[in-house]
């Protein structure tokens, strides 16, 4: 997914919790939301790892290290992005998770 064309707010918002339930049970559905913005925040840091490394240096000379500019203008842009878990509730309220319970679809086979 394209996290920079999320409607995700950027800041921290104050929420009610019983309007992300919609008829679940709302710490399944923190269980879930939680999860997601993990495997988010792992998605934004493998690509601002693989970004940043197109800028990385081979030596260790301290004379040749220098601020690139480039590598700071990414490192803003990734840092104004919302938060993982700010993107997980957009996805959430727009049905964009799928997630299955298998101990729920075990007890229902029985």
């Amino acid at each position: 997914m394209d996290y920079k064309k999320t409607t995700a707010p950027g800041s921290t918002i104050t929420r009610d919790v019983t309007e992300f339930s919609q008829g679940e049970n709302i710490y399944e559905v923190l269980n879930v939301l939680a999860k997601r913005a993990d495997q988010i925040g792992t998605e934004l840091k493998q690509e601002l790892n693989a970004k940043l490394e197109e800028f990385a240096s081979t030596t260790d000379n301290l004379e040749e290290i220098f601020e690139n500019r480039e590598q700071i203008e990414i490192s803003k842009f990734y840092e104004k992005l919302p938060k993982p878990g700010l993107i997980a509730q957009e996805e959430w309220k727009n049905d964009q998770i799928y997630f299955r319970n298998p101990s729920n679809e075990s007890e229902e086979e029985a």
